[in-house]
């Protein structure tokens, strides 16, 4: 016979598994993307070591997002088994439904309005930290994104490609193999320091609510810690089942780079999801971060008309407005039928 309390706890733990199978589908695109479309690496081993680098990642540096997703929006008290499991199965449709789409999705904005639906119903919304702190840089990165990795194409990397022979066959080298390769595992590392928060952490408040532990701050680590060796290697099983057709997506319909642009792309984006992650625990995404260093590639060597004629990217932009806004809808009304119906 189970106990009650197992009983409250196995429901949000299975939902947020759920969850990370799905966030493991879309940040493949993002992490493996550039190696797969630049010929480097095999589908089949995409999974494995995206799941063990994401899951290092989170253990790492995985903290201060954890933090911010699982305490400082919502009112950690409210974090109950039914509160938690409503925003994990909302941010987990929305992802569903883009993975079947084949869209690279942001899995941390999608949490951050699923989070934020129940905070706005029980008016304890944090709009400190939501308005000053976490929108404004989802819009500031990928446009930091953009033009880094535009500069870097337009007045470094084709110069040197017209002057020189270097580059000539140079994705055959070993050594620019394995740095490509590299680079994706960063990558993945990024994404386990950011995107793995958006399940454990209210994960962590919600067992410490249940638990009955008083002090939240000394505990709330620990137990986001236990909280992620569960979830992290989900993500490894969701690469396996979407993982190929995002990279598709995103590494071969956009736009056709080589080693040299992987290599730059790869660098960037991880770079700015890990400054996010470290300095303020911003939950942010690394998709966008990743398509936009992608364009700015693109636009460097196929100029902007041919490069946003494409209509993946105009699929992309749909869906990542569509997609939080789905998860923020359904969170708010299974909040608002969880509370009428004396759930909560």
């Amino acid at each position: 016979m189970l106990s009650p309390l197992f009983n409250h706890l196995l429901i949000p733990f299975l939902v947020a598994i759920f969850l990370a199978i799905n966030m493991g589908g879309s940040g493949t695109a993002p992490s493996f993307s550039a190696a797969y479309g630049a010929s480097i690496i095999r589908k089949g081993l995409i999974p494995g070591l995206f799941g063990i680098m994401v899951f290092i990642g989170a253990i790492v540096a995985g903290k201060d997002t954890a933090t911010t997703v699982g305490k400082d929006i919502l009112s950690p008290e409210l974090m109950t088994f039914t509160l938690v499991s409503i925003i994990l199965f909302s941010v987990a449709i929305a992802l569903l439904i883009a993975n079947l789409l084949g869209i690279p999705q942001s899995t941390s904005q999608a949490t951050v309005l699923a989070v934020t639906a129940p905070a706005v119903y029980f008016n304890t919304l944090n709009t400190d930290k939501l308005f000053f702190e976490i929108v404004p840089t989802w819009f500031v990165l990928p446009i930091i994104s953009f033009f880094i990795c535009l500069l870097i194409g337009k007045y470094i990397y084709k110069p040197i490609r017209k002057r020189t022979y270097f580059f000539k066959n140079i994705s055959k080298k070993p050594y620019i193999k394995a740095l490509i390769i590299l680079m994706s595992l960063y990558v993945a590392f990024a994404i386990g320091a950011n995107n793995v928060a958006n399940a454990a952490g209210p994960i962590a408040s919600m067992t410490i609510n249940e638990l009955g532990i008083q002090d939240i701050n000394d505990n709330f680590i620990l137990i986001m810690i236990l909280a992620t060796l569960i979830v992290a290697p989900s993500f490894g099983i969701g690469s396996s089942f979407f993982g190929k057709k995002l990279a598709e997506n995103t590494g071969k319909e956009i736009v056709l780079f080589g080693s040299i642009e992987a290599i730059v792309i790869s660098f960037i984006t991880a770079s700015l999801l890990l400054l996010a992650s470290t300095i303020k625990g911003i939950p942010t995404s690394l998709v966008q971060l990743n398509t936009a260093a992608i364009l700015g590639i693109g636009v460097a060597k196929l100029g902007t008309k041919n490069i946003f004629k494409k209509t993946s990217v105009n699929k992309f932009f749909i869906v990542w407005i569509l997609a939080p806004v789905f998860a923020f809808v359904l969170s708010l009304l299974l909040t608002y039928l969880a509370d009428y119906y004396g759930l909560l």
